[in-house]
Formats: structure tokens, C-alpha cells, sequence
């Protein structure tokens, strides 16, 4: 593979005599042993799931600053371990598909139209890749990764419980998230602590994937029971946001979920049921679904206002700043306008009309025109398109191993369809207990496929070095 290639190529240059004889590589290997006489980098990759239990353990309560001053941690932290540590890494498809997709950002920083707003952005995004890096180094280990599952689940517990609470207790809406012509104009949509129902639908999508899993791998009776009382949660509260992007995007994610796991027990099941068991399942499904929409006039209304057109305000609304964003789109197709809100707060009221203020472009595919234009795009679904195909090929690798780790990449996989599906008529990812959840999903795949790729490199070095014997 091209990555197992590039991998190979920077552990030559670092045996080579230049290397050995340049100050840099000089400087790295002091550090190296500087951090061989540290009791404190002995434990690099514990510290490092602590750093980013905390942005996880905190994200729903706390201003996006503090996170922001948690993520410069983070980065200074991969700094250190990434320039002290003196084995091989490995290169894997992911992580290039995320350097290209960093790279064409800067460009687009570079060639912004307002340059300090896309700095701010470029900033950011940064800083939730170097997050990714280091989710990817320290998540290789299943113990560790339990450990950060279990603290962002037991953190979405909380945050379910209090949007339970305000559907059952009342809760003052923030803003006219319902039409006001409509029967539901009065209806209450829970937010708890992320103040608004479609970001917290958003937040509950990997939270609702991860918990299922748990149930699986969690071996105890009470950690299943408590997996169990996760996932119930999360479900409720993401049914009581109202969310019609996170309902449809519940729906993608059991789908995607439940075809992962067919496939992982197919071959254990009796013949009828690998034949019945998907149709049924679905039908069931698919019943179950067609029942609650003629029996329960609030989802009733809830689904048809999805086809309602202009007829609803809030698809209205949307079109109008679709519209509008096609007409920034139209000016700025290669780069875009820089990447982050800031830029697009700074372009958008230039085209707007007046009533119809918007912070986002509703959509993260519409984003990434706006921001990055039709490079960032394709690089953005290059890089979904490469976490699915490696993702599913670590599922089989793991499958015949029969490792637990598998089940973490459906839930993972699962998460990002979601995910994926939300994005289409919502923009969430501008808050950090949203956007910090999408690189954890990729860094849980990417992270198998590190191991995959290092085992790979152990392997073409022995055969090196019986050659040459």
C-alpha cells in the first residue's frame, strides 16, 4: 500500500547517515532518552487518555474556551510524545486522508477573502486534528479505550438524564424552534445542557451507538445493566429533542449498526436465520415505525413536516440560506471562503437577505463548499469514503480474531453514518462537544488500522533482515 510505502520510506531517512548526522535528528534522540529517564512519560499514554477524558468529561457543561485551553494541552502534549518517542510509526490511509484534508484548509486560510476570521479557523481545526493524533496513539490500547468509552458514556448519561428531566418537568425554549402556524407550536424540546435540541441529538447519536456496543462488551451483569439504562436514555432524550435530522439520523445509525452485527455473528447463526433474520428485523422495524407515525399525532406531525416544503418554517428557512450560501459558493468554488464560522459570519451578510440571519449553512456538506470550496469537499468525502473502507476491513481482520475491538468499529462506523446523515440539514460541528465526538469516532478506527499497519511493518522488516541473513 501506498501508506505502508511512505511509512517505509521515513524509516530509512531516519537510519540514513545524514539523518544520523543532522542536529535535529541529534536533538530527537536526546530528547528520546530523556524521556527513557522520565517517570512521568512512562506513562505518556495514560496521561494522554486523561487529557482527553477531560475534553469529553466536560465538553457538555463547560464554555467552548476552557475546552479551547484543554485542546492547546492536548497539542503540546503530542507534541512532546510524538518528537521523544524513538520506535516506528505508521502511517495508515486515514491519517493521510486527514493531511490532505488539513492541508487544503490552509490553502483556504491562505487565499481567504477575509484572512484573520479563517486564522481563527484554521486554528481550531487544528487543534481537533492534533486531538484525532492523539486519540489514535493512546486508543490502540482496549483497555484504554474502555476507559475513554466508559467516561464519554457515563458523561452523556448525565446529560440524557437532565433532558429526560425537562420533558417531564417543562423547560423554557430558548429560541421559536417550533413552526408557530403548527399544533406543535407550543411543544416542548428538551437541550439540556447543550442549549439547543439539535445540537444535543447530535451529541446523543455516538453516545446511543457506543452504549449498544457496551452492552456486548461489558462483561458483568451490571455494567450490561448500566449499558442497558445508557442506551434507553440516550434514545428517550434524543426522541424528546424533536429532532427530525438526529430522527432520521437514528434510523441510519441502528441500520448501519444492525447490518455490522448480523454480519459479525452470520456465521453462528442457523441457516433460516442467516436467510429471515435481516428481512424480519426490518420489517418489524419498519411497522414498529408505521404505527408510531398513524398512532401518535406529535411524531405524526413531526415526519410529514419533513415533506412539507416551504410550508414549514423551518425547511423555509433553511432553503433561503441555502440559497444564499450556492450564490458565496458560486463566487469562491476552489478554496472557498477559509475555513470556521468566523469566515462565514464575516461573508454571509454580504449576500444575505435580511431576514433570514444565519450561523451556519445548515448543512456540513454546503459548509464544506462555503469554507473550503469543491477541493475541501471532495477531500472531506475522500476521507469519510477511506474511514469506512478501512474500518470495514479491520471488522474482518478482527472478526477472525475474534476481537472485541471489532465491535468498537461498528459502533464507531455506525456513529459516523449518523453523523453523516444528521450533517445533511444541520450544522453542529461548529461546538466542540460535537466536533471532538466526529474525530474520536475516526481515531477509533484509524487507531485499529495503526495497529494493523505496524504489525505489517514488523513483519516486512523480519523478512528484511532473514534476506539478508
Amino acid at each position: 500500500m501506498i501508506s505502508d510505502k511512505i511509512s517505509s520510506l521515513f524509516t530509512k531517512v531516519g537510519d540514513s547517515q545524514l539523518a544520523q548526522n543532522s542536529y535535529l535528528y541529534r536533538c530527537a534522540m536526546g530528547l528520546s532518552a530523556w524521556r527513557a529517564g522520565s517517570y512521568l512519560l512512562q506513562w505518556s499514554e495514560i496521561i494522554g487518555v486523561c487529557l482527553l477524558g477531560l475534553v469529553f468529561g466536560l465538553a457538555p457543561f463547560v464554555s467552548t474556551g476552557l475546552l479551547g485551553l484543554l485542546l492547546v494541552a492536548i497539542l503540546g502534549y503530542w507534541l512532546l510524545v510524538t518528537i521523544t518517542d524513538n520506535h516506528s510509526f505508521a502511517i495508515t490511509p486515514i491519517h493521510l486522508m486527514v493531511l490532505l484534508y488539513w492541508l487544503i484548509a490552509t490553502l483556504a486560510m491562505v487565499f481567504s477573502p477575509v484572512k484573520s476570521e479563517a486564522i481563527a479557523g484554521w486554528v481550531k481545526l487544528t487543534l481537533y486534528l492534533t486531538m484525532f493524533a492523539l486519540a489514535t496513539r493512546v486508543l490502540r490500547s482496549p483497555q484504554l479505550c474502555n476507559w475513554l468509552v466508559t467516561a464519554f458514556l457515563l458523561t452523556a448519561l448525565i446529560v440524557s438524564c437532565y433532558g429526560i428531566r425537562q420533558q417531564y418537568l417543562g423547560v423554557e425554549q430558548l429560541a421559536t424552534w417550533n413552526d408557530p402556524d403548527s399544533v406543535l407550536a407550543k411543544d416542548t424540546r428538551v437541550y439540556s445542557y447543550l442549549g439547543n435540541p439539535n445540537l444535543l441529538g447530535g451529541y446523543l447519536l455516538p453516545a446511543i451507538a457506543l452504549s449498544l456496543i457496551a452492552i456486548i462488551v461489558w462483561q458483568s451483569w451490571l455494567q450490561k445493566a448500566l449499558a442497558g439504562m445508557m442506551l434507553i436514555a440516550n434514545s428517550a432524550c434524543l426522541f424528546f429533542t424533536d429532532s427530525r435530522g438526529a430522527w432520521l439520523a437514528m434510523m441510519a445509525l441502528a441500520t448501519v449498526a444492525f447490518c455490522l452485527l448480523y454480519w459479525w455473528w452470520r456465521d453462528y447463526l442457523p441457516r433460516f436465520w442467516r436467510i429471515w433474520l435481516l428481512p424480519l428485523v426490518f420489517g418489524m422495524a419498519g411497522g414498529l415505525l408505521l404505527v408510531a407515525i398513524l398512532g401518535v399525532e406529535s411524531v405524526r406531525l413531526r415526519f410529514l413536516s419533513i415533506f412539507a416544503g416551504s410550508e414549514d418554517s423551518s425547511n423555509s428557512f433553511r432553503q433561503f440560506v441555502w440559497q444564499t450560501v450556492w450564490k458565496i459558493i458560486n463566487n469562491y468554488p476552489i478554496l472557498g471562503i477559509g475555513p470556521g464560522n468566523d469566515a462565514f459570519n464575516a461573508i454571509y451578510p454580504r449576500y444575505m437577505n435580511p431576514r433570514y440571519p444565519a450561523l451556519s449553512a445548515y448543512s456540513i456538506y454546503l459548509e464544506h463548499l462555503v469554507e473550503m470550496g469543491y477541493l475541501g469537499l471532495m477531500s472531506f468525502l475522500g476521507l469519510v469514503i477511506t474511514t469506512f473502507w478501512q474500518g470495514w476491513q479491520q471488522i474482518s481482520y478482527l472478526k477472525e480474531q475474534r476481537s472485541a475491538q471489532g465491535l468498537w468499529l461498528i459502533a464507531a462506523i455506525s456513529a459516523i453514518a449518523g453523523l453523516l446523515v444528521h450533517g445533511v440539514v444541520d450544522t453542529v460541528w461548529y461546538r466542540p462537544s460535537i466536533h471532538t465526538l466526529w474525530w474520536l469516532m475516526l481515531s477509533i478506527v484509524a487507531s485499529q488500522n495503526m495497529i494493523s499497519s505496524a504489525q505489517n511493518h514488523v513483519t516486512q522488516d523480519s523478512a528484511l533482515r532473514e534476506t539478508h541473513s
